[in-house]
């Protein structure tokens, strides 16, 4: 139970914290990066990374991408430190998770590997992400593999918010608030698309000329 005594002491603190976060937005690319950061590490500022990369971009649109790389580093950066907590305190770090949430997350770590964390990443918040990501450490998803799928799922994501802020300003954070979950599915799994039918094409292509000189034919020549 909350005191009398430790209400302005909770009320100091919430107001030392949205300070920090307006002072991080001053400073572009890296306070964003800060506040990415903190966000996936359980600090979460008021200003959330999705309102910031939207603010930032809408504001330069010429240095969107940076932003954009800059929130999906802080946010691997965060959730990996989340990972590392998690993975050596084990079962205990999902002591606040209902057993039947932890075992359909097991399930879908075990049977989708990286795409269980990648489609998590995406989606905006109130999604449980943080569930995933503890989950991951628990359960011992590759780290290389856990990162890797961490930069994918935030970098959709961010570029995502960018282009939307992009097109329609500061309105793109109303767009996400209301509609958040369909557009950025729906983007993220057109930019998955995308990605693999390019990985394939390339896959192909490096097949073909790998046969081609197996062949003794030239690249000239097909």
């Amino acid at each position: 139970m909350i005191t009398s005594v430790a209400i302005p002491a909770l009320r100091r603190l919430a107001d030392q914290i949205a300070s920090l976060g307006a002072w991080l937005i001053t400073l572009g690319a890296l306070g964003l990066f800060s506040i990415s950061l903190l966000d996936s590490a359980l600090v979460p500022l008021p200003s959330g990374p999705d309102v910031v990369m939207i603010l930032l971009s809408s504001m330069k649109p010429t240095w969107m991408p940076l932003y954009a790389a800059a929130a999906t580093l802080g946010s691997a950066a965060g959730s990996t430190f989340l990972y590392m907590v998690a993975r050596r305190a084990g079962v205990r770090a999902l002591r606040g998770v209902k057993p039947e949430r932890r075992e359909r997350v097991e399930n879908l770590l075990g049977r989708y590997d990286m795409l269980a964390v990648i489609v998590p990443a995406i989606l905006p918040p109130p999604f449980p992400f943080k569930v995933f990501v503890l989950s991951a450490g628990v359960f011992k998803l590759k780290l290389e593999r856990f990162v890797a799928a961490i930069v994918v799922g935030r970098a959709i994501r961010f570029l995502i918010e960018g282009l939307l802020a992009l097109e329609f300003g500061e309105d793109a954070r109303h767009i996400i608030e209301r509609h958040g979950v369909k557009v950025l599915a729906g983007v993220g799994v057109l930019l998955l698309i995308s990605l693999c039918v390019r990985f394939y094409r390339l896959r192909t292509r490096t097949d073909l000329a790998a046969a081609a000189d197996e062949a003794g034919i030239s690249s000239n020549d097909l």
